[in-house]
Parts: C-alpha cells; sequence; structure tokens
C-alpha cells in the first residue's frame, strides 16, 4: 500500500518474504538463547558497510563526501528505552532497503527452514550462517527503525525504513538521513536493562573488542561532552599473538564467520620476507548449511593493506577447504586487486600453497576427540582434495578415515597407517570394497574369503569414494585393489572352507554360461565365496554396479556392461545344480542363485515377478 501524507512524502506499506515471517516469529520469541547477541551482530554489520565503503572509495574518493573518518556511533536512552547504532558506511538505496531487510536475500533459504528441527537452543545457532543477523534486533526491540542513504547518492535522498516485526514494514523517504545507516532499537520494556550505558560498553569490549573500525559512545564522567573510542579498534590479526587470547580468537571468529559456537581450532601466522602476509585461519565446529554445494561462491576473507577487498577470494584456498574460514592480509597487491589479477597472480599462488599447508598441519595436529568430530562433519570435502589436490595427496590421504571389516563399526575411524599396521606379513595390497550404505558393504559376499582368512578391508560407502580410489591407487608404496573387481591374489594359506576334495563338476559352469549368455560377460569358479552359492564381479578396468548407480541418479547416460557371475563350486546349492538333469528345473534353480548375486550387492532385478514366481515354486516344492 502507497500513501502520500501532507509533507508530499511516500510511504509504502510491503509485507516481508514469507520466510522472514518464520524468521521474526523464532526470533521474537526468544529463539537465541543469549539475547545480548543482538548488539554482536548489528556491530558486525556497521564494520562489514564501513568495509564496502572503504574499498569501493579506493576507485572514486567522492564516496567519502569529504568525511573520511570512519567510525560507529552508539547512544542510549535510559528514558526513552532506545539505543541508536549508527556507522558512516556505504549505506543502502531505496531498492536496497527493500531487499536486505525486506528479505532473505541470500541463496539457501529453503535449506534453512528445512535444518529447523524446533530445537529453539539448536535452531537458534543456524541463524548466523544464513546472513540474516539483523532480524536479531528483533529479540530486543519491539519497533526498529532505519535511516539510511547510500553513498555517493544525493543529500535528501535517504530511505527510511521501520518495522514492528509483525509482518510488514513501512519505507518512505528520509531527506534528513546522513551517509550511511542509522538503527534505532525502541527496546521491549523486559529488556529495558541494554540502555544501560556501562551495560552497552560492556558488551563491546566482551563481543567487538577485536573490530578494527572505532566503535565511539560518550565520554563518561561529569562535564565530559565528547565521544571516545570503546574497543581496541586495531585488526587482530595484526596483533602479535602473545597479545591475543584464546577469547579474543573466539570472538573474532565468531564475527567474521557469523558465527554463535566456538570454532574447533585456529592457526595464526605472520610472514615475513619476499612476500609478507598475515593469515588466520578457522576451523569451524559446525558444518555450513551449503557445505556440499561446490557452486556456491565462498572463501576466506581478503585484505590488502587492512582495506577489506573481498569475501569471496575462492583463490585462496582449494575448494576441498571450504569449510574455513577467516582472513588473509598482503600488502604485496594492488589495492584495487581484480577478480582476474587473483586467478593470475603469483603472489596469490605462494599465499595459497602455504596456506594449504598451514591448514593440512592444523587438521594433523588435532587431537583424537576433536579430528572424530571434524572428520564427522568435513571428512566427505576432505576426500575431495584427493582429486584436486595432487601435489598434496599423499599427506591428505593420511588424513582419510574408513570404516572396516576390522571392527565393523559405521563409524569411519580407520586410518590407511591403522590399516598397513595390521596388514598380514605377505600382505602387500590393501583392500577396499565400495557400496551404496554400510549394511549393504557389509553383508557383501565378496568379503567372505577376507573374513575367513582375517585379511581386513575398507568399506568405502560415500559417493565420492568412488572416485576417490581412482585418483588413489597407491598408498606407501601398496595398491589399492577393490574386491569387487577382477581375481583375486590372497596372501596366507587357503582354509578348510576353500577346500574340497569331492569337487562339483565344472560342467555346471559350462550349462550356466549357456544360459546367462547376454546377462554375464562369463563364468567362473570364485576365489572369494565360501559360504554364499554365487556373486557378480567386474574386471579389473570395468564400471562398479554402485558407481553405475550413481552416475544414474546423477542423470549421466551409463553404458551397458556385462559383468562375471563367480560360483561358489562348494556350496550345495551348486551341488544339486551340477545334478540337475531336468533342463527346466536347472534352469530355474540357476536363474535363482544368479538373481540371489544381484539382491546381495544392493542390484535391482530386471523381472523381479519371475523371480518371485521361482521362489515360490521352489518353497512349495520343499513343503510337499
Amino acid at each position: 500500500m502507497t500513501t502520500v501524507n501532507e509533507s508530499n512524502i511516500t510511504t509504502e506499506t510491503l509485507g516481508f518474504q514469507s520466510e522472514v515471517k518464520q524468521l521474526l516469529d523464532l526470533v521474537i520469541n526468544s529463539l537465541y538463547s543469549n539475547r545480548e547477541i543482538f548488539l554482536r551482530e548489528l556491530i558486525s554489520n556497521a564494520s562489514d558497510a564501513i568495509e564496502k565503503l572503504r574499498f569501493n572509495a579506493l576507485s572514486n574518493e567522492d564516496l567519502y563526501e569529504g568525511d573520511s573518518d570512519l567510525a560507529i556511533d552508539i547512544d542510549c536512552d535510559e528514558k526513552a528505552r532506545t539505543i541508536t547504532i549508527r556507522d558512516n558506511g556505504i549505506g543502502m538505496s531505496r531498492e536496497e532497503v527493500i531487499t536486505n531487510l525486506g528479505t532473505i536475500a541470500k541463496s539457501g533459504t529453503k535449506e534453512f527452514f528445512g535444518s529447523l528441527s524446533g530445537d529453539a537452543r539448536s535452531d537458534s545457532q543456524l541463524i548466523g550462517q544464513f546472513g540474516v543477523g539483523f532480524y536479531a534486533a528483533f529479540i530486543v526491540a519491539d519497533r526498529v527503525v532505519v535511516s539510511t542513504r547510500r553513498a555517493g547518492a544525493p543529500k535528501g535522498q535517504g530511505v527510511r525504513w521501520s518495522s514492528e516485526g509483525q509482518g510488514e514494514f513501512t519505507v518512505e523517504e528520509d531527506g534528513r538521513a546522513a551517509r550511511g545507516t542509522e538503527i534505532v532499537l525502541h527496546l521491549k520494556e523486559d529488556a529495558s536493562e541494554y540502555a544501560d550505558a556501562w551495560r552497552l560498553r560492556g558488551l563491546i569490549k566482551k563481543y567487538s573488542d577485536h573490530i578494527s573500525t572505532s566503535i565511539r559512545m560518550p565520554e563518561t564522567g561529569e562535564d565530559k561532552t565528547g565521544r571516545e573510542t570503546v574497543n581496541t579498534a586495531t585488526a587482530l590479526w595484526l596483533r602479535s599473538k602473545q597479545e591475543v587470547t584464546d577469547d579474543d580468537y573466539k570472538a573474532f571468529y565468531k564475527h567474521v564467520a557469523h558465527d554463535f559456537d566456538d570454532p574447533l581450532a585456529w592457526v595464526h601466522s605472520k610472514v615475513e620476507g619476499k612476500l609478507e602476509y598475515t593469515t588466520l585461519f578457522y576451523i569451524p565446529s559446525r558444518a555450513p548449511f551449503d557445505l556440499f554445494d561446490r557452486d556456491v561462491k565462498r572463501g576466506v576473507q581478503l585484505y590488502v593493506q587492512r582495506v577489506f577487498i573481498t569475501d569471496e577470494a575462492e583463490q585462496l584456498l582449494p575448494r576441498y577447504l571450504r569449510f574455513v574460514r577467516g582472513i588473509v592480509d598482503t600488502k604485496d597487491l594492488p589495492l584495487n586487486v581484480s577478480r582476474e589479477i587473483l586467478q593470475k597472480n603469483k603472489t596469490i599462488d605462494t599465499i595459497k600453497a602455504a596456506s594449504v599447508k598451514k591448514m593440512l598441519g592444523l587438521i594433523e595436529g588435532l587431537s583424537a576427540e576433536d579430528y572424530a568430530k571434524f572428520w564427522s562433519l568435513f571428512g566427505r570435502v576432505i576426500k575431495e582434495g584427493i582429486i584436486e589436490d595432487v601435489p598434496n595427496q599423499e599427506r591428505i590421504a593420511k588424513l582419510l578415515r574408513f570404516a572396516s571389516t576390522h571392527d565393523d563399526v559405521e563409524t569411519p575411524a580407520v586410518s590407511l597407517i591403522d590399516y598397513i599396521s595390521r596388514m598380514k606379513e605377505d600382505q602387500k595390497t590393501i583392500y577396499i570394497l565400495t557400496g551404496e550404505s554400510f549394511s549393504t558393504a557389509k553383508a557383501s559376499p565378496h568379503l567372505e574369503v577376507f573374513r575367513s582368512r582375517g585379511i581386513e578391508v575398507l568399506l568405502l560407502t560415500d559417493p565420492v569414494d568412488e572416485w576417490v580410489v581412482q585418483h588413489l591407487t597407491t598408498f606407501e608404496g601398496h595398491n589399492l585393489k577393490s574386491v569387487l573387481h577382477g581375481k583375486l591374489d590372497l596372501p596366507g594359506e587357503e582354509t578348510a572352507a576353500e577346500k574340497s576334495e569331492d569337487e562339483t563338476p565344472l560342467e555346471v559352469v559350462v550349462r550356466l554360461k549357456k544360459l546367462l549368455e547376454g546377462k554375464v560377460k562369463d563364468v567362473r569358479v570364485s576365489q572369494r565365496l565360501t559360504n554364499s552359492p554365487a556373486c557378480l564381479v567386474a574386471d579389473d578396468y570395468e564400471m562398479g554396479l554402485n558407481l553405475q548407480r550413481i552416475l544414474k541418479a546423477a542423470g549421466q547416460e551409463v553404458p551397458p556392461t556385462q559383468r562375471i557371475l563367480e560360483v561358489n563350486v562348494h556350496h550345495p546349492l551348486l551341488g544339486r545344480l551340477a545334478g540337475e538333469a531336468d533342463d527346466g528345473r536347472f534352469n530355474s534353480l540357476a536363474l535363482i542363485v544368479y538373481e540371489q548375486a544381484i539382491l546381495a550387492e544392493g542390484g535391482r532385478l530386471e523381472d523381479a515377478a519371475g523371480f518371485v514366481q521361482r521362489i515360490n515354486e521352489l518353497l512349495l516344492e520343499s513343503a510337499a
């Protein structure tokens, strides 16, 4: 709805995007377990606005409008029960106000609400990940007024936004708005404690002391009329590590990552010499909601001489480390650095190579408990490094964790180093099995001979594992071999279950080949099976069933392939087949053996109805 008042000012009343209504409902109903966090979120937004102005002014100094003293000012009025947060940063246009304050502008809105569990405490931790920190204002305020003017816009063309968080907001012209943004919080009655100057000072020191922009409040004491900076106002990453406490590092992480939890670990380093740069990297203690979306632009924040350049500097770390949060600050790039320069710059390549080594070292140094948590969060993306980062492949391979037949536990906890330490004396190969799920892999008939001989097999069930094992073919001189492919040359002696004095005549193999012609590539006697009658295997360099399944699910065409049926000639069912003179009964039983092999590996039958009919006939025969 649009109205015009007596001063000829146009006022527009708009409804919040439906997702914002849901979000505000969560916030207003005390979704945050710690209400005081609102100030940190609003100061963080003000700091970002100032950094954006500083960057844009590199190419257009007129944006400063004669005022390059950038700061955040905070005032409070106990009697009126208000808090005012003002910055002289980049500001917003009318369109930006509607977009930034009326919608969740970042992608992933559906994922956000799909992630909500109904548990207020855990749900509150998600909000910071979605760039919606402004709405934290409604934790303590029942009315919020924003006055703003975009840097470079003519004076008198400001915008005023206001809302009570009840589903609507109004937007109108504000001829008095200065460059930047002013937010006035009209506090709820039960939040009046935050209108106290000493309370606000304490919160600034607690949550925003690391902000490099000055945060100013009125001076304290009688006859004091000026303003004073209440935070350290020094870029934390440029301070000596000896001066920075763990609490300082944690507070800065929450600012740079828009997170509410403490980080899992961090590494801070300063490099001097031909190149001068500082890095501060964090491992989050919770995975971002869009971690597995490789197309989402993300990266650590890049600063040049303390000037914020971008938070999408993907060139500074490879994609398999996309969960890392933090900053890189260097003096060896131009202030007007472009995306093209970042892509083709030797300085960036050098910083990236060193940063990767720093991060891998940080991960390697995690305690056993922290590493288990890290792997559960980020293990799947670390595996991508095997494919993407060939120079560091061996180092990354040592970080990998797998489920294994050693303990038959679904949680991946076995490293390649662990596996090698338990190898048989004459074993030279690392055996692996890829499957759709842990339960399917664990029950695979392909493992029978390995279990009988006490040979460990790693169970790989992440979709990315199929590509990992194509690139990681050896580790510390040991070949990786799939138990689903090719013939086996196993260490150790055959067990009693593998031997038989009265072998089933190989004539059954010939009959099976004839029956299954066109369905399988070959039929041969198995070295893998001790308990099951049959299994399907692929040749060494052919695509396995699990990879075919993954590619088909992704909409890719998969060329038809035929696999090899291996039969356990010591199994009673094969003995019965060998003695079956009736071709019809032989064919029915043989097809059941073949179809069971498909089902055992999680495959899908072409003729499920026929299989059921054959099973029913067999059951009726046995009951007669």
